[in-house]
Protein backbone atom coordinates (compact mmCIF):
# COMPACT_ATOMS: atom_id res chain seq x y z
CA UNK A 1 0.00 0.00 0.00
CA UNK A 2 1.61 3.55 -1.23
CA UNK A 3 0.99 6.52 0.84
CA UNK A 4 -1.43 7.78 -1.39
CA UNK A 5 -3.73 4.94 -0.86
CA UNK A 6 -3.46 4.65 2.57
CA UNK A 7 -4.23 8.51 2.65
CA UNK A 8 -7.20 8.17 0.61
CA UNK A 9 -8.69 5.26 2.31
CA UNK A 10 -7.98 6.24 5.84
CA UNK A 11 -9.67 9.94 4.95
CA UNK A 12 -12.75 7.84 3.39
CA UNK A 13 -13.48 5.59 5.70
CA UNK A 14 -13.04 8.87 8.38
CA UNK A 15 -15.56 10.83 6.43
CA UNK A 16 -17.80 7.46 6.10
CA UNK A 17 -17.57 7.14 10.04
CA UNK A 18 -18.14 10.93 11.38
CA UNK A 19 -20.26 12.20 8.48
CA UNK A 20 -24.41 11.28 8.70
CA UNK A 21 -25.06 10.29 5.21
CA UNK A 22 -22.12 11.27 3.73
CA UNK A 23 -23.57 15.12 3.96
CA UNK A 24 -22.22 18.21 5.36
CA UNK A 25 -24.49 21.21 5.47
CA UNK A 26 -27.55 19.66 5.09
CA UNK A 27 -30.26 21.34 6.52
CA UNK A 28 -32.58 19.28 8.82
CA UNK A 29 -35.95 21.01 8.46
CA UNK A 30 -37.82 22.62 6.05
CA UNK A 31 -40.41 24.31 5.28
CA UNK A 32 -42.37 20.93 4.38
CA UNK A 33 -41.64 18.23 6.47
CA UNK A 34 -43.44 14.73 6.45
CA UNK A 35 -42.80 11.16 7.71
CA UNK A 36 -40.88 9.00 5.26
CA UNK A 37 -43.51 6.90 5.00
CA UNK A 38 -46.09 9.47 4.10
CA UNK A 39 -43.20 10.35 1.33
CA UNK A 40 -43.32 6.79 0.29
CA UNK A 41 -47.42 6.63 -0.78
CA UNK A 42 -47.34 10.22 -2.46
CA UNK A 43 -44.14 9.59 -4.80
CA UNK A 44 -42.79 6.17 -6.85
CA UNK A 45 -40.41 4.13 -5.46
CA UNK A 46 -37.45 4.97 -7.71
CA UNK A 47 -38.16 8.93 -7.07
CA UNK A 48 -38.26 7.95 -3.18
CA UNK A 49 -34.57 6.35 -3.75
CA UNK A 50 -33.45 9.34 -5.40
CA UNK A 51 -35.43 12.02 -3.36
CA UNK A 52 -34.74 10.75 0.26
CA UNK A 53 -31.79 8.03 0.17
CA UNK A 54 -30.21 10.42 -2.19
CA UNK A 55 -30.20 7.81 -4.71
CA UNK A 56 -29.03 8.21 -8.35
CA UNK A 57 -30.62 6.99 -11.36
CA UNK A 58 -29.33 5.06 -14.50
CA UNK A 59 -27.59 7.66 -16.47
CA UNK A 60 -29.84 7.91 -20.12
CA UNK A 61 -33.37 6.28 -18.38
CA UNK A 62 -35.18 9.52 -18.11
CA UNK A 63 -37.88 10.68 -20.78
CA UNK A 64 -36.59 14.23 -19.40
CA UNK A 65 -33.30 14.37 -20.78
CA UNK A 66 -34.89 14.44 -24.40
CA UNK A 67 -37.94 16.82 -22.59
CA UNK A 68 -38.09 20.06 -25.21
CA UNK A 69 -41.11 22.01 -25.08
CA UNK A 70 -41.48 25.26 -23.01
CA UNK A 71 -42.89 24.45 -19.29
CA UNK A 72 -41.61 24.22 -16.13
CA UNK A 73 -39.77 21.24 -14.24
CA UNK A 74 -41.12 21.15 -10.66
CA UNK A 75 -40.04 18.80 -7.69
CA UNK A 76 -42.00 15.26 -7.88
CA UNK A 77 -42.03 15.37 -4.04
CA UNK A 78 -43.90 18.42 -3.30
CA UNK A 79 -44.35 19.73 -6.58
CA UNK A 80 -42.26 23.51 -6.07
CA UNK A 81 -41.21 24.91 -9.69
CA UNK A 82 -37.34 24.07 -10.15
CA UNK A 83 -36.38 25.12 -13.34
CA UNK A 84 -37.26 26.79 -16.41
CA UNK A 85 -37.21 25.08 -19.65
CA UNK A 86 -35.42 28.06 -21.14
CA UNK A 87 -32.37 26.89 -18.81
CA UNK A 88 -32.23 23.37 -20.09
CA UNK A 89 -29.51 21.90 -22.16
CA UNK A 90 -27.52 18.67 -23.54
CA UNK A 91 -24.42 18.50 -21.72
CA UNK A 92 -24.48 14.96 -22.91
CA UNK A 93 -24.51 13.45 -19.56
CA UNK A 94 -27.62 11.44 -19.44
CA UNK A 95 -29.24 13.67 -17.21
CA UNK A 96 -31.77 16.78 -17.41
CA UNK A 97 -29.28 19.33 -16.99
CA UNK A 98 -29.78 23.05 -16.54
CA UNK A 99 -27.22 25.56 -16.39
CA UNK A 100 -29.79 27.91 -13.51
CA UNK A 101 -32.48 26.85 -11.13
CA UNK A 102 -35.58 29.38 -10.01
CA UNK A 103 -34.55 31.90 -7.37
CA UNK A 104 -34.88 30.39 -4.00
CA UNK A 105 -35.83 26.76 -5.42
CA UNK A 106 -32.46 25.01 -4.24
CA UNK A 107 -30.52 24.64 -1.42
CA UNK A 108 -27.12 22.76 -1.28
CA UNK A 109 -24.76 20.78 1.17
CA UNK A 110 -21.60 19.54 0.68
CA UNK A 111 -21.32 15.63 -0.58
CA UNK A 112 -18.44 12.81 0.16
CA UNK A 113 -19.92 10.47 -1.31
CA UNK A 114 -17.16 9.82 -3.44
CA UNK A 115 -14.76 10.68 -0.70
CA UNK A 116 -13.93 13.96 -2.41
CA UNK A 117 -16.50 16.94 -1.56
CA UNK A 118 -19.41 17.52 -4.31
CA UNK A 119 -21.99 19.95 -3.96
CA UNK A 120 -25.13 18.21 -4.06
CA UNK A 121 -28.38 20.45 -4.35
CA UNK A 122 -32.15 19.76 -3.27
CA UNK A 123 -35.01 21.07 -3.15
CA UNK A 124 -35.41 24.57 -0.89
CA UNK A 125 -39.06 23.31 0.33
CA UNK A 126 -38.99 19.29 1.14
CA UNK A 127 -35.25 18.91 1.02
CA UNK A 128 -35.71 16.43 -1.51
CA UNK A 129 -31.89 15.44 -3.34
CA UNK A 130 -32.35 16.61 -6.80
CA UNK A 131 -28.71 16.10 -8.41
CA UNK A 132 -25.62 18.19 -8.32
CA UNK A 133 -24.09 21.03 -9.60
CA UNK A 134 -20.55 21.15 -11.35
CA UNK A 135 -18.70 24.04 -13.34
CA UNK A 136 -18.36 22.79 -16.10
CA UNK A 137 -21.62 24.16 -17.68
CA UNK A 138 -22.37 26.86 -20.43
CA UNK A 139 -22.48 30.71 -19.90
CA UNK A 140 -23.46 32.68 -18.69
CA UNK A 141 -23.26 31.04 -15.18
CA UNK A 142 -20.91 28.17 -16.03
CA UNK A 143 -22.95 25.88 -13.95
CA UNK A 144 -24.29 22.47 -14.80
CA UNK A 145 -27.01 21.83 -12.48
CA UNK A 146 -27.49 17.44 -13.29
CA UNK A 147 -30.61 16.44 -12.22
CA UNK A 148 -31.74 13.32 -11.65
CA UNK A 149 -35.28 13.02 -14.07
CA UNK A 150 -37.01 10.56 -11.68
CA UNK A 151 -36.63 13.46 -9.01
CA UNK A 152 -38.83 15.72 -11.66
CA UNK A 153 -41.68 16.36 -13.18
CA UNK A 154 -42.72 18.49 -16.47
CA UNK A 155 -45.96 20.89 -17.16
CA UNK A 156 -45.40 22.28 -20.05
CA UNK A 157 -45.63 25.78 -20.52
CA UNK A 158 -49.82 27.24 -20.58
CA UNK A 159 -50.88 24.33 -18.27
CA UNK A 160 -51.97 24.91 -14.86
CA UNK A 161 -48.60 23.81 -12.27
CA UNK A 162 -50.07 21.62 -9.46
CA UNK A 163 -50.99 22.31 -6.17
CA UNK A 164 -47.97 22.96 -3.49
CA UNK A 165 -48.30 19.26 -1.35
CA UNK A 166 -48.97 20.28 2.20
Amino acid sequence: MNRRTWIFGVSGALAASVLPFGRVGAADKFPLVKPRDEWKKLVSPAAYTVLFEEGTERAGSSPLNNEKRPGTYICAACNQPLFDSAHKYDSGTGWPSFWQPLAGALGTSTDFKLIYPRTEYHCSRCGGHQGHVFDDGPKPTGKRYCNNGVALHFVERGAALPALRT
